[in-house]
Parts: structure tokens; C-alpha cells; sequence
């Protein structure tokens, strides 16, 4: 998990600048690359300093670090994803198809309920469709001949996450009319599928072959940063950390709704028993950013609050 955590960190910094030029959506500011390695930094990091041998451990301190440092919309959803990744491997010891199964799953249904309005050819599909595969390829026929906890059944399950992950990012460019538009693939797809070809490299030695990654539409070196084509970006994305009881969350996320788009909501740890609260980390983009803070401010006192504006450096 360390060594997953790690390749992810250095792939992604390997693969920022083109995950910039090919983020347009859901706004074209061109910084998904930078946010998940951001992100992917805080995670390995966290990763790197727990010495615990308990998978859940390790990887549910990444996805708490991620969370706190998570940046935009594909920083927070892939830290939402190793949030989730870490609950079916609480003392756990080594990883498995049947358990790399199950945290996808748990992944796609956090990410996916995280969202206010998830949207199909994102990053989002992929995680659908990779944790389709793992169910199928840990559970199937070969899975029982060589037995489901086999590290046959783990290469398997593995490459089969893979093989589906990268046919999902191809597919995003006909899901997404902003996508087909400007013959592109989804940037935060692509990101997941470099995170998940990491964790096939760290237990398998394979890594994703660059002629597949240069085949995806505005992927090779040689194309522009085509975000850069795209209308400007308005507004302001507004991310912060707040302790809520679940029904004022749900409020707020309803108020978020009104006032902006891109609302993720997703809960930092458990619900506090004594208090019946739980710390949310919360992202939005918004044109008032300091009316939206007022709304926050009428449930609770923010922390951690981060402003940015919805802009591309490479705009001209």
C-alpha cells in the first residue's frame, strides 16, 4: 500500500501537465493534474510515516491526509476514494482479489453519494466499471479454480481492473458533449486509471504501457493544452472542513445546490456518539464566495477554508 501510494505520487507528477491540458470539465481551469498530485502527495506521505502493518491503518490515514489537503474536484473524489478503500481492509494484513473487490466497491458508492449530481464520463465511470470488474474477476470460475484469496486470483482481479479502467476513459470522450466537442478525454478519468495502473504496478511489477496512454484523444505530448480553447472559467471554488449533525449537512448541501455547482460533501471519520456530529469536508464552486460562506457560517464555524479562482494560467 506504501509503494502503491508512492508510484501513484510520482506518476501523477509524471502526468500533471498534460491532466491540465485536457481539463475541461466540469470547468476548463486546467489544474486537474496538479490537484491529484497534490493530493496523491498528502496521501503517500501520510502512508510513509504510519508504521502500522494493518492495510486498513495505512491506507485510511492516507485517505484522512488526502481529504484535509485534498485540492478541486478530482483531488477531493480521489481522496473520498481512499477514504472508502480503507474500510474492508481493517486488520488486514495482505491484499487479495475479494478484498480489492469490495474497496472498489465501497469507493464507487462513497464517491458516487459524495456528489450532488454525479455525472457519467468522469472519473466517476471509471470507478464504476473497475469495480464491476474486480467483482467479476475475483469471483468468477478462475477465481474458484485457483481460489479466491490466491495471488493468481489478485494478478487477475488486477489486470482486469485495468484493462476495464483504461476502456472506460475512452468511452468518457462519447458520454460527455463537452468531451465529444472538443475530441478529448476526461481528465479525472484519466487520473483514476494512473492511480489504479499504480496499484497494479506496486503488487505486480506491470505498468500501463505509454503507447496506451498517448492513443487516448489529447493525451500525447504533442497536443495542445486544449483547455485552453475553452470558454473562461467564472467563479470561485470554495472547499473547507465544518462539524455538522447529519441533517445540517443535508441542509447545507441543499443551500450549496442553490448557490453554485460541483457541491461534494463527504464526512471526515465517524459520527461522534456524544455529540451526534461529524466533520465534513466540503467543496463548491460559486460566483459568491462570501455568501456561501455566510450560509456555512450559520450552521457552525468553518476551518481549513481555501478560496480559488476558476482560472487557467495558460488561458490567452
Amino acid at each position: 500500500m506504501r509503494r502503491w501510494l508512492g508510484l501513484a505520487e510520482t506518476v501523477l507528477a509524471n502526468h500533471s501537465d498534460r491532466l491540465n491540458a485536457i481539463n475541461i470539465f466540469p470547468v476548463p481551469d486546467g489544474d486537474t493534474g496538479t490537484n491529484l498530485y497534490l493530493t496523491a502527495r498528502a496521501a503517500a506521505e501520510a502512508a510513509a510515516e504510519c508504521d502500522s502493518s494493518d492495510l486498513g491503518t495505512v491506507i485510511g490515514a492516507a485517505g484522512h491526509a488526502a481529504m484535509e489537503e485534498a485540492r478541486g474536484n478530482s483531488g477531493t473524489l480521489f481522496a473520498v476514494f481512499l477514504d472508502a478503500f480503507a474500510v474492508p481492509l481493517a486488520g488486514q494484513s495482505r491484499l487479495s482479489g475479494p478484498l480489492l473487490a469490495e474497496a472498489l466497491h465501497r469507493s464507487r458508492i462513497r464517491a458516487w453519494s459524495a456528489l450532488s449530481e454525479p455525472v457519467e464520463g468522469t472519473m466517476l465511470s471509471v470507478l464504476a466499471a473497475a469495480a464491476d470488474a474486480a467483482a467479476g474477476a475475483s469471483s468468477g470460475p478462475d477465481a474458484a479454480a485457483d481460489k479466491p484469496h490466491s495471488n493468481a486470483t489478485l494478478a487477475r482481479t488486477l489486470d482486469a481492473v485495468v484493462d476495464t479502467a483504461i476502456a472506460a476513459v475512452v468511452d468518457t470522450e462519447g458520454q460527455l458533449p463537452t468531451l465529444h466537442d472538443a475530441n478529448v478525454v476526461d481528465a479525472g478519468a484519466v487520473g483514476l486509471l494512473l492511480v489504479l495502473g499504480a496499484l497494479r504496478s506496486a503488487v505486480l511489477g506491470v505498468g500501463l504501457a505509454e503507447p496506451i496512454l498517448d492513443a487516448l484523444h489529447g493525451f500525447d505530448v504533442q497536443d495542445p493544452h486544449i483547455h485552453a480553447t475553452q470558454p473562461p472559467a467564472q467563479g470561485v471554488e470554495l472547499m473547507c472542513t465544518i462539524t455538522l449533525s447529519p441533517l445540517d449537512a443535508a441542509g447545507l448541501r441543499h443551500r450549496l445546490d442553490e448557490l453554485g455547482e460541483s457541491v461534494i460533501m463527504s464526512p471526515l471519520g465517524p459520527l461522534d456518539e456524544d455529540s451526534g456530529c461529524v466533520r465534513w469536508r466540503v467543496h463548491v464552486h460559486v460566483l459568491d464566495p462570501e455568501g456561501a460562506l455566510a450560509e456555512i457560517r450559520r450552521l457552525g464555524e468553518p476551518e481549513r477554508i481555501s478560496l480559488t479562482e476558476l482560472h487557467s494560467d495558460h488561458a490567452g
